[in-house]
């Protein structure tokens, strides 16, 4: 029995699954709240009834431990050190969310021997059969390795406040990204709102220089109020969708999440090549 059949039994996915729906999670400077919007939009999927699993790629400034309370023994670095079996590194957090941690530079990705490099698509292939959705917590700003991950996924969320250095930088971001992936599939979250005039300002002056400058259609995800509920649970190390599921914060999170599955209900299915063979091409490419 071959090492990616007996994987799938521990994982109990059975054959012929479709894969996750990917979403990359990007800003264009760090401080936006990116990792607590990732981590909280990733609880509100599960509390759908979703099966999700959040990979921290915010290398070195990673968060989401932090954030959940959690301490992994494990990460994507031991798993390729160690050969272990993706199912060894994945932490499980509330709401029955999946969670891994990076624990290395996206770079060494570059740097896989062939073998290694099998090894990691076969185990991302299971992984991606288990779960409905896979997000990625990206760092801050726009290396190649957070290029070509974006690249690859299905849909992408970019983070910005309304600071006007903020929103500068999510548009360098984005200028960036559509210029290594035209087509790729593209939200605005605006964070830290006092109002939703105050997201819709935000919105509409991002929509309209990406239009005229990138000739690229932005959509909106949504916003999330500047509200003290986030302050405490971070403190608390707990996701504020859970430490306090009646702020405002987490009412319009929840909100948030059902408009996106009813969005994604009403949309026809498109096939996107798949995360996985779309990785091994990219990084086969890379090493070659």
């Amino acid at each position: 029995m071959d090492q990616a059949h007996e994987l799938r039994k521990r994982m109990k996915v059975e054959d012929n699954t479709d894969e996750a729906h990917t979403i990359g999670i990007f800003s264009g400077k760090g401080g936006v709240g990116k990792s607590n919007f990732a981590l909280n939009f990733s609880i509100g999927l599960a509390k759908q009834g979703k099966k999700v699993l959040i990979f921290d790629l915010d290398i070195g400034m990673g968060n989401i431990d932090i954030l959940l309370g959690l301490y992994p023994k494990q990460s994507l670095a031991t798993m390729l050190q160690s050969n272990l079996d993706i199912s060894d590194i994945i932490e499980k957090g509330p709401s029955n969310l999946s969670y891994i941690s990076g624990g290395t530079a996206l770079s060494d990705f570059f740097h896989l021997s062939e073998e290694q490099l099998d090894y990691f698509t076969e185990q991302l292939s299971v992984v991606s059969e288990a779960y409905d959705y896979i997000i990625f917590d990206l760092g801050a700003g726009m290396s190649e390795e957070h290029l070509m991950f974006l690249a690859m996924t299905d849909e992408c969320f970019v983070v910005s406040t309304t600071e006007p250095t903020s929103i500068t930088d999510a548009y360098a971001a984005m200028k960036h990204l559509l210029a290594e992936q035209p087509k790729a599939n593209i939200s605005l979250l605006v964070n830290r709102v006092a109002n939703k005039d105050e997201a819709d300002l935000v919105f509409n002056r991002l929509h309209t220089v990406v239009e005229k400058f990138l000739g690229y259609q932005l959509n909106l995800l949504g916003s999330l109020p500047d509200d003290s509920a986030m302050t405490e649970a971070v403190k608390n190390q707990t996701p504020f969708y859970i430490h306090n599921s009646r702020s405002k914060l987490s009412k319009t999170m929840g909100k948030m999440v059902l408009d996106y599955l009813v969005k994604r209900n009403d949309e026809p299915a498109e096939s996107s090549g798949g995360f996985v063979s779309k990785f091994k091409s990219i990084f086969n490419r890379k090493v070659d």
